[in-house]
């Protein structure tokens, strides 16, 4: 069942078209992966979803027209946002960045049991829970940004760029966390530039460039394509 569907979609900074008319679909239960170079359009392929930038086209989600609606309505329907950067709240212990994640809960034994349930994924973040994110290592404040995203127990999660920047041992463990949420029945749209690392776990992949979608398929044939191959896995 389709869950996430953008057909021909276009996204714009300003007069620059960054996105030329894409289309894609995420069913539930899936994991997608996005691959590209950088400034490929990925990461505008996930804001254009979450309406943080201007789109023309029909963006979906759960068959309801999403498109020109604001982030916060975006992110209360059930999609979580995990930003390139991480975008932690440097200044906030990891307890009030998972409290901010469940700002739209008001029940605080729901936000207790969501905290509880993110330290069976990240159990270093109970170790760090009264630490403030900025002095956190950068593989502890990605575990800190995807906790908060799963406070809201979101029906899709967006992750941008999980890997970058972390260490190749970091990067195993949140793939590895990725895999058991998708296991566990979370929808994941995954923008990676480790193109080799995001195919190994994904079940079906876009390829983008300038701004256009020029190949997908099953995420084992898009492996051992010849072009995938030299373009992204070299």
């Amino acid at each position: 069942m389709s869950l996430l569907q953008l057909q021909n979609v276009h996204a714009y900074y300003g007069a620059i078209e960054a996105l030329k008319g894409i289309s894609l679909t995420v069913n539930e239960g899936e994991i997608v992966t996005l691959i590209g170079s950088n400034g490929a359009g990925k990461s505008t392929t996930l804001k254009s979803i979450c309406g943080q930038v201007k789109t023309q086209g029909a963006i979906s989600f759960n068959g309801r027209e999403i498109g020109s609606q604001p982030p916060h309505q975006t992110a209360s329907e059930g999609i979580a946002h995990v930003p390139e950067g991480r975008r932690i709240f440097s200044r906030l212990t990891v307890k009030e960045n998972l409290e901010m994640g469940a700002f739209s809960v008001k029940d605080k034994k729901l936000i207790k049991e969501r905290t509880e349930q993110a330290f069976v994924y990240f159990p270093r973040l109970k170790e760090r829970f009264g630490q403030l994110g900025g002095t956190m290592s950068g593989g502890e404040q990605q575990m800190l940004a995807i906790a908060r995203a799963l406070m809201m127990k979101p029906r899709i999660l967006l992750l941008d760029e999980p890997s970058m920047g972390l260490a190749p041992i970091i990067v195993e463990q949140i793939f590895d966390i990725i895999q058991e949420l998708n296991r566990e029945g979370m929808t994941i749209l995954l923008v990676e530039q480790n193109a080799y690392q995001a195919l190994q776990i994904a079940h079906r992949g876009y390829v983008i460039q300038t701004g256009e979608i020029i190949m997908e398929g099953e995420a084992n044939l898009l492996l051992s394509n010849d072009q995938v191959k030299e373009a992204y896995l070299a």
